[in-house]
């Protein structure tokens, strides 16, 4: 239900869903929004042992990230 409610509240209407990749364990998605052109990645943390870092890279850009298990974030740029 958490999951549901990440994207109800960010993915807007005419989002459209962009490719993002599959990391073991933290299952993803990725829109991006048509109203501003951000893009919103929503992913879980599937690891039973704790904590997991991971990247997102954007635009020449590189992002450090690490989500707590058990937790869905929200991210957006």
């Amino acid at each position: 239900y958490y999951v549901m409610a990440h994207a109800a509240k960010f993915v807007r209407p005419n989002s459209v869903r962009i490719a993002s990749n599959w990391i073991s364990q933290l299952p993803n998605v990725a829109f991006q929004r048509n109203e501003d052109g951000k893009r919103i990645l929503i992913v879980l943390n599937d690891n039973p042992k704790g904590s997991t870092p991971f990247q997102i890279h954007s635009n020449g850009k590189i992002y450090q990230i690490t989500l707590n298990q058990g937790s869905v974030a929200t991210l957006i740029w």
